[in-house]
C-alpha cells in the first residue's frame, strides 16, 4: 500500500517517530523516486505540526537518506560511493568512515571451526582449527558488504572475546593478537549475488557485486583468508598510475 498512513495520537510513541517510520516505509517502496515532499506538504498530508515534520526530517538527514536545510525543499540524498585503492592493504572500516558514513557491523558468526579447503589456502594442515568471522558490514543505515574471514586459531583466538561491531579487524588483530599484516594477494571479480546474498545486502536482481578474495601475509606466512561480497552500486575500485611506472592489472581467463 502506497501513500501516507494515519498517525495514532493515542499511542505512546511520539508522532515524529511514527512519521519517521512511515516515511522510511514509503522510501523503501520507491514512492519518492521523482521528488521528496516538502515540509508543508508533509504537514498537510499527515495533519501534524511543522515541528513534528522537522524532527522526522532531521533523523532522515542524520542517517544520510535526505538532504534538507533551512529554507530548502528536502530531497533524496545521492548514495555515497565507497572507494578502495588498488595495491594497498586497505581497511573497509576506514574507507567507509572516510566517505563520511558511520561504520557498523552485524556479527553473524564468530567461532572456531575446521575447513580443509581454507586451511590449504593458508598453507596449513586441513584439520588446523581456524577462527571464522562473518559480518554484515553497514555504511550508515544501509548494508554494504558481507565479509567472511578465516584466521589460524593459534594467533587469532583472542578475537573471540572482542566486540567487533564497530572496529577495524586489523586494528584488533594488532592490539589483541600482536599481528600486523605486511602484504598479500587480492583478486577482485564481478559476480551476481545469490538470492540469500541479495536479501542480506538489500539489493534487487539488477545489482551486481564485487567478490574480493584476499590472502593476507605477515612476511611470507599466510595468516588470513578473506572473502568479501560488496554491493556494486556503492563501491568503486581506483588505481593511481604514472607515465613512467604505469599500473598493472592481472586478468584471469
Amino acid at each position: 500500500m502506497t501513500g501516507a498512513r494515519a498517525l495514532d495520537r493515542a499511542r505512546p510513541e511520539p508522532l515524529w517517530a511514527q512519521l519517521l517510520t512511515d516515511l522510511r516505509r514509503r522510501l523503501e517502496a520507491g514512492e519518492f523516486a521523482d521528488a521528496f515532499p516538502g515540509e508543508l506538504g508533509l504537514v498537510g498530508e499527515y495533519g501534524v505540526s511543522r515541528h513534528t515534520v522537522r524532527e522526522a526530517l532531521r533523523r532522515l538527514r542524520d542517517e544520510g537518506t535526505v538532504v534538507a536545510g533551512r529554507g530548502r525543499t528536502p530531497r533524496l540524498a545521492e548514495p555515497t560511493e565507497i572507494r578502495q585503492p588498488l595495491g594497498a592493504l586497505y581497511s573497509l572500516f576506514s574507507s567507509v568512515e572516510a566517505a563520511g558514513l558511520s561504520q557498523r557491523s552485524v556479527v553473524r558468526t564468530l567461532e572456531v571451526r575446521a575447513d580443509g579447503v581454507i586451511a590449504a589456502r593458508l598453507r596449513l594442515e586441513e584439520s588446523t582449527p581456524l577462527v571464522y568471522l562473518e559480518r554484515l558490514r553497514m555504511a550508515g543505515t544501509s548494508p554494504l558488504a558481507v565479509d567472511r574471514v578465516w584466521l589460524p586459531e593459534r594467533i587469532a583466538a583472542p578475537l573471540l572475546d572482542v566486540d567487533l561491531t564497530h572496529t577495524a579487524l586489523y586494528t584488533e588483530l594488532a592490539q589483541s593478537c600482536g599481528v600486523t599484516l605486511t602484504g598479500g594477494r587480492e583478486d577482485i571479480r564481478a559476480v551476481i549475488p545469490t538470492p540469500a546474498e541479495r536479501d542480506l545486502l538489500a539489493v534487487g536482481p539488477d545489482v551486481a557485486a564485487f567478490a574480493i578474495e584476499r590472502l593476507g601475509l605477515v612476511g611470507t606466512e599466510a595468516v588470513e583468508w578473506r572473502h568479501t561480497l560488496v554491493r556494486g552500486d556503492r563501491f568503486t575500485v581506483t588505481a593511481d598510475f604514472s607515465a613512467r611506472g604505469g599500473y598493472r592489472l592481472g586478468l584471469t581467463r
